[in-house]
């Protein structure tokens, strides 16, 4: 019996297993290069975190948004020129509105929605003034 054939069809396949078996080694090595990067990449987003919340008490906290209407801005640029606290009548003729009690009591329900914003502080009662 003539295993010149048989041992030539056994080289083929071997040399196909060998060439498999090197292909994926490299595509191991590949996806440990891809794997520690990855890894690499956690651990910087994890310091970073924890430098973040480490510091978030130190930043300065964002001005709460006012409401949508146009007073706001100019009520507040009132407080920015007053010297004291003002009173609702004070924006009022601030703002060149009528002192009727609808704009006086319109007025005093935003410096109220300014207080509970944060933004003004009520001293005393109907006295408003910008907080510090």
């Amino acid at each position: 019996m003539n295993l010149r054939p048989l041992l030539d069809a056994l080289d083929l396949q071997a040399d196909a297993a060998r060439t498999h078996a090197d292909d994926l080694r490299a595509q191991i090595d590949d996806l440990q290069t891809r794997l520690r990067e990855a890894e690499t990449h956690l651990e910087h987003l994890a310091i970073t975190r924890t430098t973040v919340t480490g510091l978030a008490d130190r930043l300065p906290a964002s001005p709460p948004d006012l409401p949508e209407h146009p007073d706001y801005p100019r009520i507040l640029a009132a407080f920015n020129h007053a010297t004291g606290p003002l009173r609702a009548k004070d924006v009022c003729e601030a703002l060149g509105h009528e002192l009727q009690p609808k704009n006086v009591e319109g007025t005093r329900a935003k410096l109220k929605r300014l207080v509970k914003l944060g933004i003004l502080t009520e001293a005393d009662t109907g006295n408003f003034a910008r907080k510090q």
